[in-house]
């Protein structure tokens, strides 16, 4: 009998966005498009709709860790991928989850506010950010308002260089949320490489963007590519999947993740 394929797993650690535009729904689409597989935990249930966020409803941090640690021990998977945390109790605890796993890549979507500006950290979660996932991040994917804030500077490439001192060995400096004709997007590494790619502005607005973009990120590292060749294929399927974007409710335009599917491989 043939043993049944097994894709490399990524585990996506996020809230729960009903209008499935953004989180671990648009985390779930993004790694499957990509060929790979997501193991889901759910650190905060949010109210919000296509149009905006109304409320964060952390879970009990017991629960994020009891859910991470079965998810590990039975997916074993070869990234992982962090979201929006939702309370500096569930920091900390990603923070030793991750200690534990040293070996695997971690991608950090620091969710600071959502696409049509609600502030969702505040001052103490910002610093429990920093202080315990930032530093243990193998790439954070701030877009320039999240990298200014995260950075305390306006530069992106300074705002980058204070995020890698603090111990992030990748930093990718998004455009999207900048004023430019066009979107430029900045890699910056420990190692002083530095890379930028630039794509033409789309007209609309979209729920769920930055999401998208990291979880490609995360699935393309589990499935074994270099930083920098999943850093630029991403974009390039993230770029499709919003020009390709779709409506589901009276606000802004879900991406469409699943426009191009991967036929399975077969494992070696």
């Amino acid at each position: 009998m043939t043993q049944p394929y097994s894709p490399p797993t990524v585990l996506c650690i996020g809230g729960h966005d009903p209008s499935g535009g953004a989180g671990i729904l648009a985390d779930a689409e993004a790694v499957r498009a990509a060929g790979a597989c997501a193991v889901t935990v759910v650190t905060a249930l949010t109210d919000q709709d296509s149009s905006g966020l109304r409320a964060i409803y952390p879970q009990p941090p017991e629960q994020v860790e009891s859910q991470c640690r079965a998810t590990i021990e039975d997916s074993r998977p070869q990234a992982i991928k962090i979201g929006l945390v939702g309370s500096s109790r569930i920091v900390r605890v990603l923070g030793a989850l991750i200690d534990a796993q040293r070996d695997l890549p971690l991608v950090l979507d620091p969710v600071l506010a959502s696409n049509t500006g609600q502030e969702m950290v505040d001052a103490a979660l910002l610093n429990q950010l920093r202080n315990h996932l930032v530093r243990r991040a193998t790439l954070v994917t701030p877009n320039l308002p999240e990298a200014c804030t995260l950075g305390d500077a306006q530069d992106p490439a300074r705002c980058a260089r204070r995020l890698l001192e603090i111990g992030a060995r990748w930093v990718l400096v998004t455009g999207t949320h900048d004023s430019t004709p066009q979107v430029v997007n900045r890699l910056y590494s420990a190692d002083g490489a530095e890379r930028s790619w630039t794509w033409p502005r789309l007209p609309g607005e979209y729920h769920g963007s930055g999401c998208t973009l990291a979880s490609a990120i995360a699935a393309r590292l589990a499935l074994g590519r270099s930083m920098m060749e999943a850093v630029s294929t991403a974009q390039e399927y993230t770029w499709a999947s919003l020009d390709r974007a779709f409506r589901t409710g009276r606000g802004q335009l879900t991406p469409n993740r699943l426009f191009q599917l991967p036929e399975p491989q077969t494992p070696a």
